[in-house]
C-alpha cells in the first residue's frame, strides 16, 4: 500500500487548509499517511526544508506517494535532486514563482536566493508527477506552472481560477484531490497535458 507524504509550502498548521483536512480524511478512512511539519513563513532556509522531507521520507517503509502544495512543489523539486529514496508518484499543487516578484508580504527574490531556494530545479523529476495550476494564482502565472511542468516531465492539469488553493482564497476541503491520488496511484498512466476532470 502506498504512503502518503503531505509536504505543506511556506506557511503555519493551518487547520482549514486542504493538506490538514486531506491528512484527516485519509487517516480516518484507514489509510497510510504522514506530513513534513510546517516550518513557517519566516524560515526560508531551503536546505533545512529538503532534509525534513528526507528525513520523512526515510522513516516510511515501502512505496511512496507525495502531495505537495505551494512552495512545497518546490522543495520536493530540490529534494527529488537529491534523495535516492524511490518515490512511486507526486502530485504538485499550485507552484509558486519564485524567479518572479511576489506580493507584499511574501518573500522577497533576494530572500529566496539567500535561502537557497534559486535557481529553481528545471531537471526532470525522476517519478511521475501530476502538476495542477490555476488561472488566477497571486504567486504565479498560469504559464509560468506550465513551463515548470514541461521542465520537471510532469503532466498538467488546469484547475481553472482557484487562486492560490487556500484558505485565502476561499478554498478549505479539496475533495478533487483524493481523486487525483487515487489516479496517480493506479499506476504508470497520468492524465495528459491539459487534462481536466470537472
Amino acid at each position: 500500500m502506498l504512503t502518503v507524504l503531505i509536504v505543506p509550502g511556506l506557511r503555519d498548521a493551518v487547520a482549514q487548509h486542504w493538506q490538514t483536512l486531506l491528512h484527516a480524511r485519509l487517516q480516518d478512512s484507514g489509510r497510510a499517511v504522514r506530513a513534513v511539519p510546517p516550518m513557517g513563513r519566516e524560515d526560508l532556509d531551503c536546505a533545512a526544508r529538503v532534509a525534513a522531507i528526507e528525513h520523512a521520507a526515510q522513516a516510511i517503509a515501502g512505496p511512496l506517494q507525495i502531495v505537495a502544495h505551494s512552495a512545497g512543489c518546490l522543495m520536493v523539486a530540490h529534494w527529488a535532486q537529491r534523495t535516492g529514496r524511490a518515490v512511486h508518484s507526486a502530485l504538485l499543487a499550485v507552484p509558486p514563482d519564485f524567479e518572479a516578484p511576489m506580493p507584499e508580504g511574501y518573500p522577497t527574490i533576494a530572500a529566496l536566493r539567500a535561502g537557497g531556494w534559486l535557481p529553481l530545479p528545471r531537471v526532470r523529476l525522476p517519478f511521475r508527477s501530476l502538476v495542477c495550476a490555476s488561472r488566477n494564482d497571486p504567486l504565479a502565472r498560469y504559464e509560468r506552472v506550465a513551463d515548470l511542468a514541461a521542465d520537471w516531465g510532469s503532466a498538467l492539469l488546469d484547475l481553472g481560477a482557484v487562486g492560490h488553493l487556500n484558505p485565502a482564497s476561499g478554498h478549505g476541503p479539496w475533495a478533487e484531490a483524493e481523486v487525483l491520488i487515487d489516479e496517480l496511484a493506479r499506476g504508470p498512466a497520468v492524465p495528459a497535458r491539459g487534462a481536466t476532470y470537472y
